[in-house]
């Protein structure tokens, strides 16, 4: 009884190890394509809590993701199942996505900082253009003031002069 216990748990052990390699599905999806497709994926789900330009949000951008890529969901499933069977491959699709939204990131991070500083180049130089016309337009208003000014003191002389010499009327 004791051995047969033994034996019982022995096979059972060996029984119990993981090493199932799937077999390739008819329609895997190639590595690089399932590494942009992870990519995508990534960002979509990222996006689902940003507003987007309608400013909305919460929207599943996935079905835009499969669709972009014409694959559906048993197919990404089935590679997916795939290709976490063979741990160092999965782990090389999965390394090369993140590499990639890294260079993303930084490249749109770089633009960012320029389109930053041409913004604030171009403020700067607004400022300056509006201040310069500003300036402009002061001078032309003192210089039609100058003119005008006088012309409408002298025309109150005027009034007043002939208002004066009239002789009221009781």
């Amino acid at each position: 009884m004791n051995k047969s216990l033994y034996l019982i748990l022995l096979i059972f052990l060996f029984s119990c190890t993981s090493n199932t390699i799937f077999e390739k599905p008819k329609d895997l999806i190639p590595k690089d394509s399932m590494s942009l497709l992870i990519q995508e994926m990534m960002i979509a789900s990222s996006a689902k809590h940003i507003k987007n330009i309608n400013q909305q949000k919460n929207i599943n951008y996935m079905p835009f993701v499969s669709e972009s890529y014409k694959i559906d969901s048993l197919r990404f499933q089935k590679s997916n199942l795939y290709y976490m069977s063979k741990i160092d491959l999965y782990e090389e699709i999965l390394t090369d996505a993140k590499t990639s939204l890294q260079r993303r990131k930084d490249l749109f991070s770089k633009l960012k900082t320029a389109l930053d500083s041409l913004r604030k180049d171009s403020i700067s130089n607004i400022v300056n253009k509006e201040r310069l016309l500003l300036s402009h337009k002061k001078d032309a208003i003192e210089h039609i003031t100058n003119m005008i000014f006088p012309k409408i003191d002298t025309l109150k002389q005027k009034l007043l002069i002939d208002t004066v010499s009239e002789k009221p009327n009781f």
